[in-house]
């Protein structure tokens, strides 16, 4: 069954045919009765019946046409249309799979997210083998790497363990942790917040908020308080070089510190580098301490210092998912001091990040 456009169109040419053998009969006849009739010498010098006979044979001729040729004349011209077609096909698809593959900003004019995400869900589950498993794949690695829209780069970390000496006789024996961050990032959030709180079931709720909230969660223990300066306190914070000022809340069992990144730097768009020093006390009885990466890194250097602690060793396990692995160094123990350090240059991404352990 013909297309509705098909039908128009022959229909069309119907009317045509049609209209012309009646305007050329037409001419035919009025031809005739100028022959017999009087005082119209003039006309009788036009071309009218060799007009009109023109007219009546064409549209004839594209009647017959039409009712005898047309559906081969349909037929030959898909037969064509299918010969160009399979002659440029190779061309054409090894200009799509060549586009694709080496030219992205192609890809990126012609096509929205959703269809982006489609053709890397495919294109890995022809690698893999496995629909199902490639689908799984992407959507928790588009969570991790497309959904934080930070990236941080050259993260260095610095970790002093002390003894609390100053401890008093109720509260737990307690290593006093001062932690330094340093990174490159362009910066999406305006604003930085660190909480300190001993609720776990508002620490998950934080644990999911933007990657612009950092949480720590110290267990209510005799002598700790998530409210005090001494659990927890955010010392400077610096962008670039300036220090930024620090705003701090306190409630019932938590605190929170909220820094502004500044106007200029977030009006900019332009990578800035950021430092940041928290001091926070740990138990000593844990026996271990996680340091968990919140956001997508290029490069993560760590150093823990515990020269200042009656600890003989510290054990490191990192929990980064990678073909690569970390570098794990120990200072020697010639010389004076206590440190153990890793490094990594690859990719990690949030939810990762290294354990220390002691006995």
């Amino acid at each position: 069954m013909h297309d509705p456009l098909q039908r128009l169109y022959r229909t069309k040419l119907a009317l045509l045919a049609t209209l012309l053998m009646v305007a050329g009969l037409a001419l035919l006849f009025f031809a005739r009765w100028l022959d017999a009739a009087a005082g119209w010498a003039v006309l009788r010098s036009w071309p009218i019946l060799d007009v009109g006979s023109g007219l009546f044979t064409a549209g004839l001729l594209g009647v017959a046409l039409q009712y005898f040729d047309g559906q081969d004349s349909e037929v030959r011209a898909t037969q064509r249309l299918e010969r160009v077609i399979g002659a440029a096909t190779p061309a054409m698809r090894d200009a799509v799979i060549d586009g694709f593959a080496f030219k992205p900003e192609d890809i990126a004019r012609v096509a929205t997210p959703e269809v982006l995400d489609k053709i890397i869900t495919n294109g890995l589950a022809i690698r893999l083998g496995d629909a199902e498993f490639a689908e799984e794949i992407y959507d928790d690695l588009r969570q991790q790497a497309i959904g934080i829209p930070e990236r941080l780069s050259n993260a260095r970390t610095s970790i002093r363990l002390s003894m609390d000496r100053d401890t008093a006789k109720s509260r737990i024996p307690l290593f006093v942790t001062t932690v330094r961050w340093e990174f490159d990032v362009v910066p999406k959030y305006g604003t930085r917040r660190f909480v300190c709180l001993s609720d776990l079931d508002e620490f998950r709720d934080l644990d999911q908020d933007t990657v612009a909230t950092s949480a720590w969660y110290l267990r209510p223990q005799p002598g700790v308080d998530a409210a005090a300066k001494d659990s927890f306190e955010l010392l400077d914070f610096t962008v670039d070089g300036e220090a930024r000022p620090i705003r701090r809340s306190s409630k019932q069992d938590s605190q929170t510190y909220n820094v502004s990144m500044g106007r200029e730097v977030m009006e900019s768009g332009k990578s800035v580098h950021v430092a940041y020093t928290y001091r926070t006390v740990l138990p000593v009885s844990g026996h271990r301490l996680l340091l968990r990466v919140e956001q997508t890194t290029k490069g993560l250097a760590v150093e823990v210092d515990y020269s200042d602690t009656e600890l003989s060793e510290l054990q490191v396990m990192d929990f980064i998912s990678s073909s690569q692995k970390a570098r794990i160094g120990k200072s020697p123990e010639s010389v004076p001091g206590k440190v153990v350090s890793l490094e990594f240059d690859g990719w990690v991404f949030p939810r990762s990040g290294v354990v220390f352990l002691w006995r």
